[in-house]
């Protein structure tokens, strides 16, 4: 790309954004991480935090009616939106979310006009499912609102709100008009770009993933006097699936496809009583919509299979989120700007994990740009980027918001 092509300064400050992450790290604080789940007092803390710095930075800033953090450029002309989420899973990291709406923070001071800045409620989905995007891109509804609570305590959606100091306020919805489309940074939360010593990933697509809640019905019965011929053991059922999984999966697969077995319970759960029940939480991931569906094909053929056994088989809930591919344009500006900061230190490479940019896609042109994380870890506390890949990161993110801004 011509030198002339960066000819305006866009010089981030490195040490006013690491500034920035330091002090929103201390909110919420769990030893080397942070515990700031959604609505908790250390995420409303936080949300006001971030009003308070994106209005020093000169945007119009305010928290709406569902928990959105928003900081909205009131010069005239179209914007970029810059953003991701400040809350966290529960005793996890310092970085995973926020270090996408602090990048937006710097580079709105950094160019000094065109960006919006957003840090959407729940991305984690302690109450449900990207509440806070899909409230801004209309496609949360008042009824869902209602029903949503959240997964630990079951306090509801609308009573964390009232308590948050949220509720009644009106829910921002998306102007598309407004938008040239939408960035996302986050760190990777894997180990691909450490392993390949790399320092910028440029994501392609963000996975689908396919969810189910699988139940098992047996008899309960004592474990020393039911003779083995007889027993409906949930547990045993409930082992035979998943290691069937184990075996089919690998056939139909794609080389990046994952799944996990992520929550198993027995009913009573005692040493000497035979399981009458059992369940399990399971999920598959992929960004091929074909690898998706063979997958499903396959479960639902081993379900069949151990219903043919002595335990009762059903599936509870099922969810489904449908991959994303990212914008080419926009992936090419952050390919232009990594190859200049970081020349040959840069991939592009598919999200194993969801995130918001996968809904904001349905309505923008998206994109999103990772960072290394050290040792490939994330949801816990011990989760780290090292400061100059953070910086750099930074660097190449105004960088490309200024090539797709350039544009018009």
């Amino acid at each position: 790309m011509p030198a002339t092509d960066y000819a305006r300064d866009r010089t981030i400050d490195g040490n006013r954004l690491l500034k920035d992450l330091y002090a929103v790290r201390e909110i919420g604080k769990y030893r080397t991480g942070v515990h700031r789940p959604t609505f908790s007092p250390q995420d409303v803390e936080a949300r006001h935090w971030l009003v308070a710095r994106l209005t020093e930075a000169g945007l119009d800033a305010s928290i709406d009616g569902i928990g959105n953090v928003y900081g909205r450029d009131p010069r005239p002309g179209r914007k970029l939106l810059m953003g991701s989420h400040i809350e966290t899973q529960n005793h996890a990291g310092w970085l995973d979310g926020v270090l996408g709406v602090v990048y937006g923070l710097e580079v709105a001071r950094t160019l000094g006009h065109g960006i919006d800045v957003a840090a959407w409620a729940d991305e984690e989905g302690h109450f449900g499912s990207f509440i806070g995007s899909r409230s801004f891109c209309g496609l949360l509804t008042e009824p869902e609102i209602d029903v949503c609570a959240n997964r630990e305590t079951g306090v509801s959606l609308r009573d964390a709100l009232r308590k948050a100091g949220f509720s009644g306020r009106p829910r921002q919805k998306i102007d598309t008009a407004r938008y040239r489309g939408y960035l996302e940074a986050h760190i990777e939360q894997g180990a691909d770009l450490e392993d390949h010593h790399l320092r910028i990933g440029v994501v392609t697509a963000i996975v689908g993933m396919h969810r189910f809640k699988i139940q098992f019905k047996g008899q309960q019965n004592h474990a020393g006097t039911t003779r083995m011929a007889v027993r409906k053991d949930a547990g045993v059922a409930l082992v035979k699936l998943v290691a069937a999984i184990e075996t089919r999966f690998p056939l139909v697969a794609g080389p990046r496809t994952v799944w996990t077995t992520g929550d198993i319970k027995l009913d009573p759960g005692a040493a000497s009583i035979v399981p009458g029940g059992a369940e399990l939480v399971f999920q598959f991931r992929d960004t091929d919509p074909a690898i998706l569906d063979a997958l499903d094909a396959t479960l639902n053929e081993l379900l069949a299979e151990a219903a043919k056994g002595p335990c009762e088989v059903t599936v509870s809930q099922r969810g489904t989120t449908d991959p994303s591919t990212m914008d080419p344009g926009f992936q090419g500006a952050l390919t232009a700007a990594a190859q200049r900061h970081a020349p040959g230190l840069h991939q592009p490479m598919p999200s194993g994990a969801g995130h918001d940019a996968q809904i904001l896609s349905h309505v923008l042109p998206s994109a999103m740009l990772f960072v290394p994380s050290i040792g490939g870890i994330s949801h816990h506390y011990s989760e780290n980027t090292r400061d100059e890949d953070i910086v750099l990161g930074c660097q190449v993110f105004a960088d490309a918001a200024d090539l797709i801004l350039a544009k018009g």
